[in-house]
């Protein structure tokens, strides 16, 4: 049996819309979403998706990971520093998603 793991999410610049304005939220996860692999983000990505966003998947994913447009900070490090989809979440691991794409 997998353990849980305590992940702290953050939306903004836009990206909180999507779900239900909530800015700040503290999640718990198993360590092995697809045993027995360690949960990475891509795990992390489609549990946010099928668990807390509330509308307009589209704006997002795309397939398996965020859409363009919206950067990802692990720990205030960027995602592609760290591995992006392959990263294994680590437990009190800080996750920020921040849309760039802004109308007008």
């Amino acid at each position: 049996m997998s353990s849980l793991i305590k992940v702290n999410l953050t939306f903004s610049g836009g990206v909180e819309l999507l779900f239900n304005n909530i800015k700040q939220k503290i999640i718990e996860i198993p360590s092995t979403i697809n045993p027995p692999k360690p949960t990475t983000m891509k795990d992390l990505i489609l549990w946010i998706k099928d668990n807390l966003l509330q509308e307009r998947s589209e704006l997002f994913v795309s397939g398996n990971t965020v859409r363009p447009g919206i950067l990802v900070l692990i720990n205030d490090t960027d995602w592609e520093l760290e591995g992006e989809l392959e990263y294994e979440i680590k437990d009190n691991d800080e996750i920020v998603f921040i849309s760039t794409l802004h109308g007008g």
